[in-house]
């Protein structure tokens, strides 16, 4: 049974910094797409971030670009995302989500990810201005 565990949501200020992780456990993940979404009040899920567990290529949104950073660490089974320069439009409730089936182009993910994948509980983010 795929578990995923998110943490490191909070109140920041504008301009300021926060990093998520997702603990993933229940099986091995190589050559798997890992991400995270978010989804404002009133608004749908959205797509933030993605990885290939095995080769560690990423995408993002345009909207987080040179803003978030998606890494890993392998012994720890945790994927994490820091994020910076917070804007107030960046809260939300983000999700972690790994996908069902190995061996998806990063290209995909978004998608993939969207339409089946495991998620988290999430962790709320509150950027305040």
């Amino acid at each position: 049974q795929v578990q995923l565990v998110e943490s490191g949501g909070g109140l920041v200020q504008t301009g300021g910094s926060l990093r998520l992780s997702c603990a993933a456990s229940g099986r091995t993940f190589r050559n798997y797409g890992l991400g995270w979404f978010r989804q404002a009040p009133g608004k749908e899920r959205e797509f933030v971030a993605a990885l290939n567990w095995s080769g560690g290529s990423t995408v993002y949104a345009d909207s987080v670009k040179d803003r978030f950073t998606i890494s890993k660490d392998n012994a720890k089974n945790t994927v994490y995302l820091q994020m910076s320069r917070l804007k107030a439009e960046d809260t939300a409730v983000y999700y972690c989500a790994v996908d069902r089936s190995p061996f998806g182009t990063v290209g995909d993910y978004p998608r993939r990810l969207l339409e089946s994948a495991y998620w988290g509980q999430g962790t709320q983010v509150t950027v305040s201005s």
